[in-house]
This record gives structure tokens, sequence and C-alpha cells, in this order.
């Protein structure tokens, strides 16, 4: 079936509405100031913008909007209205014939820098670029978008990466971090980057498997959903093999590890034991992998 012919199955008979959900929390316990005020202003600004907007010339019921938060760390400010922060973007979405949201994205941005004058403007253009707030946000929209589709139909979040590109193109004329080839591998560039590189176009494959072969059917056979997760990890081993620092496998892992370990915490123990010699080689990290092979 065509990937775009299922989105269209599975979004029958949405009546127009925008497509995110999208929670903004924003932390400045290290800012010293007696006006507060500014920074509900933030949050009240920065969830208009993602959620008031069209993203996609598709259109959503009001329960099938994608959740998502955008959690924003602010740093002691060293100019008025200039800020440096650290973002927290998470999406998720429902899995079928059950109660769960499964987690598609965690990304850290550590180069989360911005202005912002209480009560500004909100200015966006997908043909230009008019200041770093408003496109990092609309960086991520497209970003939360591009997971989502990428879970519904095997590559069906092309567009969106497409705009993601785009934005960053636009972004080359900014100043401000996270936009450039030669900066962090966890930068908005970076993950642009692998989301658009035709050699790790498997690391978006897995995604359908994963989430709509593997969990959206795993309450009717867990085993069979199980081999299929541990086909999407050789998979993700695989890549690992080519670009071992790649951010989009650190994504994958700081988004799936709690996940992972809960699926394979039962069942066939050979199945677990691959599962986890995979996750504990490229996530070595985490200590929580252990519990898959513990019983």
């Amino acid at each position: 079936m065509h990937k775009y012919l299922l989105i269209a199955i599975l979004l029958v008979g949405k009546s127009q509405a925008q497509e995110l959900n999208c929670k903004v929390t924003i932390n400045a316990d290290q800012v010293q100031t007696s006006d507060r005020s500014v920074f509900k202003d933030m949050e009240k600004s920065f969830a208009a913008f993602l959620n008031s907007r069209k993203w996609t010339n598709d259109v959503f019921k009001q329960y099938e909007k994608i959740n998502c938060t955008i959690f924003i760390n602010i740093s002691p400010i060293q100019a008025i209205g200039s800020y440096t922060a650290s973002a927290q973007v998470v999406a998720s979405r429902p899995v079928y014939n059950t109660n769960y949201e499964t987690v598609l994205l965690n990304f850290a941005d550590r180069e989360f820098e911005f202005e912002y004058i209480e009560s500004q403007p909100m200015d966006y253009s997908d043909n230009s670029y008019t200041n770093n707030l408003t496109s990092m946000l609309a960086f991520y929209a497209y970003t939360i978008l591009a997971y989502d589709y990428d879970s519904f139909s095997e590559m069906g979040g092309n567009p969106f990466v497409q705009k993601m590109l785009q934005v960053v193109n636009n972004a080359q004329t900014s100043t401000h971090p996270g936009w450039v080839a030669l900066g962090s591998n966890r930068s908005r560039y970076a993950l642009m980057d692998n989301l658009n590189n035709s050699q790790m176009a498997d690391m978006r494959k897995i995604s359908y498997k994963y989430h709509r072969l593997a969990l959206d059917n795993f309450s009717k056979n867990p085993d069979q959903g199980r081999e299929q997760i541990l086909e999407a990890l050789r998979t993700v081993k695989k890549v690992w093999n080519i670009f071992p620092t790649a951010i989009a496998i650190i994504a994958f892992f700081d988004t799936k590890a709690n996940e992972l370990t809960n699926v394979f915490s039962d069942g066939n123990l050979n199945v677990r034991r691959e599962a986890y010699d995979i996750v504990s080689l490229l996530d070595p990290k985490r200590t929580t992998y252990q519990k898959m092979v513990s019983n």
C-alpha cells in the first residue's frame, strides 16, 4: 500500500484542526529578576505559535493531535531580551488498542539561543529566516511531524524532513549556533543531516516496523512484536557500524531505552539476550538494560 494512502486511511474523516498539542515549560530558576511575567508570556506565546499554525496540508480531529512537550531551561542572562538555554523536545503517539503512549522523539538541544521581548509578534515564513526563535520552533514542529508520520508509513515523514532542510538552509545567515555543519554532532543541523542521509535511511524505515507493525499489534502477538523490534535493533546496529556517533542513533536510545527494557523483560530468552547484546553494545552507558536478562 502506498505510504501516503495509508496515512490518508489512518486520518480519514478528520475535521479541520491544527496538528500539534504542544505544552511549553520554561524553567528560569537561574535568572535573577524580580519580574518573572516574561517567562509565563514565553510559555503562552511559544505554545500558541506551535499549536495555532497549520504545518501540513492534512486535517486532524482534536483527539488526533500529536502530543508533545518542549522544556526550556534558561541560563543566567547576559543582556536584557537575549537568552541562552537548553531545550528538551519530546513527542509521543498512542499505541493502537491500548491506553499506552509510546515516545517517538526525545531530543536535547543544548544550543537554544534566542531573543524575546514580552508580547512580541511571533513572525515566521518557510521561505526566509526571520529570527532564531521562530526558526527553532518551526524546525521542531517539522521534526515532530517527520517522526510521527514515519511511524505510520515507511518514510512517510519525507515532506517534513525536507521542511527541516529548508529551515536549516534559511538559517545559514544566522549567527546563532546549531545551524551549521561544522558545529556539534548533536545539533539541529546534525539531526536534519542524519534524517536526510540516504545511507542512514534505515534509521527512519525501522520506525514503521517498530511502531506500526510491532507496537500497534503487540497486544495481539507479543512474541512476534519482540521479533520485529529485535530486527529493528539489528538494523540500528548496521547503521551504527558505519555512523557510530550519529545523533539519530543517540536520540533513538534516549527515546526508546525504557521501552526496550520493558519489551524485552519478558518472552523468549534467546530473543531477549540478543536484544540485550545489541543495546548494551550501542548504548553502554545505561544499566537499565540488565533487566532484560535478569529473569
